[in-house]
């Protein structure tokens, strides 16, 4: 296992990019799980993948995130240089400019039915440029944007093991709904992680995206599963409305949302209460509003 800290990167920016050796460097706040995220001086950033499985995403990001950014109103996180794998590090990783920005909170934004239709806007932008040559969705993104289907068994799964705190019925109902229709138009764009970490707010408005990682073109249901984890009832229905989503990519939607809660309810259940406790949360999100 690599150890990814300061003296780390440090090295790394000594040694290949000596320009910037000056630059203080400090840990990110809110780093995530697939990258570890550090400050290089106060404009830039350093990002490294955490394990094997996410190194596709330097070159992928490499290559397309400074295409996408030139036809996006809003901000996105990209690339400046790229590292190469060393004898202190095995990987490539990859030097970004910095943006400004609050990551996304209930408690930071002004308005949540305004913030629905920024997000849903920036979604049908972003959906609406060019993939014919984008990278499909696959194993290098985890299947964003592709057959919710793949995950058929790890849900049907998680179902079982939890059908003493859920209906199970009702949530085969519901997941059996995600599985019975697919995507039949064009790829579109798909960010594959549309979560709060992601998301940026200055003075109370949507300000910037990032983390790309697991970018892909495909079928961009997976990008609204925060209808669930996030919005209300109200900011719910302006979100899908944003979008223009048909129904059958609405239940798509809330599929990738009730997969993910339920297997990281089933998995974090009798380790770490907080964050069941979240999942738990968002499985009823989904069971009450389906039953409206």
């Amino acid at each position: 296992m690599v150890h990814i800290n300061v003296e780390l990167v440090t090295r790394l920016i000594r040694e290949q990019f000596p320009e910037w050796s000056d630059l203080e460097i400090s840990p990110v706040k809110f780093s995530g799980n697939d990258n570890r995220t550090f400050h290089l001086g106060d404009h830039m950033s350093v990002r490294l993948p955490s394990a094997a499985s996410y190194v596709p995403q330097v070159e992928k990001e490499r290559i397309w995130l400074p295409l996408l950014k030139q036809q996006l109103s809003l901000p996105i996180s990209a690339p400046l240089a790229k590292g190469n794998p060393s004898a202190m590090y095995p990987w490539p990783w990859s030097v970004n400019m910095w943006l400004e920005g609050e990551t996304l909170t209930r408690n930071n934004i002004n308005d949540v039915n305004q913030f629905a239709r920024d997000l849903g806007k920036f979604l049908v932008e972003f959906q609406s440029i060019d993939a014919s040559q984008g990278p499909a969705a696959g194993e290098h993104n985890f299947y964003r944007g592709g057959p919710i289907a793949v995950y058929d068994e790890e849900a049907r799964t998680a179902i079982e093991n939890t059908k003493d705190t859920f209906d199970e019925h009702l949530l085969k109902e519901i997941w059996a709904l995600a599985l019975d229709s697919k995507w039949d138009k064009d790829p579109v764009w798909v960010h594959g992680d549309i979560a709060p970490g992601n998301l940026l707010v200055n003075e109370g408005r949507l300000c910037a995206v990032i983390d790309f990682g697991i970018l892909g073109v495909g079928d961009p249901s997976c990008d609204a599963a925060m209808a669930w984890t996030f919005f209300d009832n109200d900011s719910r229905k302006i979100f899908k409305e944003q979008l223009g989503m048909d129904q059958d990519t609405w239940n798509r939607a809330r599929g990738w949302a009730l997969w993910k809660a339920l297997i990281t309810y089933d998995g974090n259940r009798n380790s770490n209460r907080a964050v069941a406790e979240q999942s738990f949360n968002v499985i009823n999100v989904i069971v009450d509003d389906y039953e409206r």
